[in-house]
């Protein structure tokens, strides 16, 4: 059998270790307690600038003249004079000829025409003068005669109204060759461009036959479509309104001012679109950047003058409400009397005032209260941290 010093030894030096080994614990320093730290959302943030906007409706169209000719032969013959400037695309005057007809037919019959107008004038005076001296005979005849009245043969009133039928007719007959004579003239209406030409030198041409096609350059006017519900931003539906017209020329952007004349008053069965129609002076009048006959051309027709209003980018609006950052760092949002949604933006005339801060970071699970916190700024009260959500 073991010892009693055996058993003895074993369990002191056990007692032994668990006493240092509390004392070693007692002896040990606790940890200290952190306070719990809370983290709110990052947000980034926007200061908004309320002042006066102007609203605008983007359209395009084709510039197209406003006057139009086709120039036609109203007479018969033998073109033997053409201008150097009746070519496709010459600029030509008011009054300029263009094309001569051979008038050597048109002349020989106004000649005619005159001589026959100096016959029946002379036979109208040799008329009146007869007619004079058989009122005078009458006179002074009537008292011995019991006729108070003369016949009007006696008198030759038939005779003069045939003499003074046949001097008008003769000059209608001059009037009608001296105006088929100046129709040998093809003349320009109005300043204009050539669009086409149909004859050469030589060419005999006869009533109906066209010589060309000239666009008058005084004015240029362009179709722009509008949608219905855009009709709403523009004052009086657009009359009057001034256009900035933009395109390409030369290789550079170039801009030109017009002015809408008139609206087509009535819905394009196709397209749904209301036609306004816009006109700009002159213009190939700027030679360093004329506005061209068949430019497509991007418009943008002045619209209402908002007293303040804001734009602010459609994503951040939701149900008619946006984010914004308080003064305290919390999260409120406000609705919008949004006025209109175009290009990606919400124009609003109130809502916001100026300077307010809008929240542009999108979050989860937003609420109206909650604590968020921007750059380098740590805000005072405790709320459940949210994750930000990119788009």
């Amino acid at each position: 059998m073991a010892s009693k010093k055996q058993i003895i030894l074993p369990i002191a030096v056990l007692i032994a270790g668990v006493g240092i080994s509390a004392a070693f614990s007692a002896m040990k320093k606790p940890p200290e307690e952190k306070a719990e730290k809370v983290i709110h959302p990052l947000v980034e943030v926007q200061a908004v600038t309320v002042a006066p906007m102007q609203l605008s409706v983007d359209s395009y169209g084709i510039v197209k003249p406003k006057y139009t000719t086709s120039l036609v032969a109203q007479v018969n013959g033998q073109i033997i004079q053409l201008s150097e400037r009746f070519v496709r695309g010459g600029f030509v005057k008011a009054g300029e000829i263009l094309a001569r007809i051979d008038p050597n037919d048109y002349e020989a019959a106004l000649i005619e025409a005159q001589a026959n107008l100096a016959q029946a004038s002379s036979a109208l005076e040799i008329e009146q003068a007869q007619a004079h001296v058989a009122k005078t005979e009458w006179q002074r005849i009537k008292n011995n005669t019991n006729e108070t009245i003369p016949s009007e043969l006696y008198l030759r009133k038939p005779q003069l109204a045939e003499k003074l039928a046949q001097y008008r007719a003769a000059q209608a007959s001059e009037k009608r060759a001296k105006r088929n004579l100046e129709r040998t003239y093809i003349k320009a209406p109005y300043d204009a461009i050539i669009e086409s030409r149909e004859v050469s030198l030589g060419s005999v041409v006869s009533p109906g036959s066209q010589f060309g096609v000239l666009n008058a350059t005084s004015v240029a006017e362009i179709r722009l479509p509008v949608a219905d519900k855009d009709l709403q931003y523009l004052v009086n539906n657009g009359i009057d309104a001034p256009v900035t017209l933009a395109a390409k020329f030369a290789g550079k952007s170039v801009t030109w001012n017009g002015k809408v004349v008139r609206s087509e008053g009535v819905i394009d069965e196709r397209s749904r679109m209301t036609y306004l129609v816009a006109q700009v002076d002159i213009p190939y009048g700027l030679t360093e950047k004329p506005l061209r006959f068949g430019t497509y051309l991007n418009a943008k027709i002045e619209g209402q003058l908002l007293q303040s209003a804001v734009a602010v980018p459609r994503h951040l609006v939701n149900d008619g409400k946006i984010a914004t950052l308080q003064e305290d760092s919390t999260l409120a949002f406000k609705p919008l009397n949004i006025v209109r949604e175009a290009n990606g933006f919400v124009i609003a005339v109130q809502g916001l005032n100026d300077g307010n801060r809008i929240i542009t970071s999108a979050l989860e699970y937003p609420s109206d209260g909650m604590t968020v916190r921007i750059e380098n700024t740590l805000l005072k009260s405790p709320e459940t941290q949210l994750a930000l959500k990119k788009e």
